[in-house]
């Protein structure tokens, strides 16, 4: 499935027919984006058109049958754009050191290009100190070290794109 695909299937989804309520959910539109997350290997996908939301995501597993597990669907109006964002982003750190990211976007691993990282290999950082840029919808998000230690792994290269939950760096 291409971008033109994509597009269409926008406009189909906002168009709905003209026999179905505003607010019905074509399910042929979830599934072809189902299987967009099939053919792409995404996590997620979610479109927007003319008011309306879908959103279809996989459950975050490390499991190699992560392919076939069940979707996740959900279908929303959208906020007004006066929407107050969520206060803080809180990030996700496994028992082994791993933060996780909090949220799907792309990965800097400088305050702009050219300048040296945030962190390297072997950087000793404090709890509060800026480890990565995460940018969002057009925002960028610090991330936060949750504690103070070493930085043993980064595991995720400069403008990389990731998604949520997926390992960004380990602290030892």
């Amino acid at each position: 499935m291409n971008m033109k695909d994509v597009k269409q299937l926008g406009a189909r989804l906002a168009t709905g027919g003209k026999a179905k309520p505003p607010l019905a959910v074509d399910a042929g539109a979830i599934r072809e984006l189902a299987e967009l997350l099939d053919e792409t290997g995404l996590g997620e996908i979610e479109i927007e058109q003319g008011g309306c939301r879908i959103r279809v995501a996989r459950p975050a597993t490390t499991a190699p049958s992560a392919a076939h597990a069940p979707l996740s669907i959900m279908s929303e109006p959208l906020a007004a754009p006066g929407r107050a964002p969520l206060e803080s982003q809180a990030v996700k750190r496994d028992g082994d050191g791993a933060i996780s990211s909090p949220m799907v976007g792309t990965v800097y691993v400088a305050p702009e290009p050219g300048k040296p990282p945030f962190v390297k290999v072997g950087d000793t950082v404090r709890e509060g100190d800026t480890l990565l840029i995460v940018e969002a919808m057009k925002t960028m998000n610090p991330i936060i070290a949750p504690r103070s230690g070493i930085v043993k792994e980064i595991c995720v290269e400069d403008a990389q794109p990731i998604e949520f939950g997926q390992t960004l760096l380990v602290l030892s």
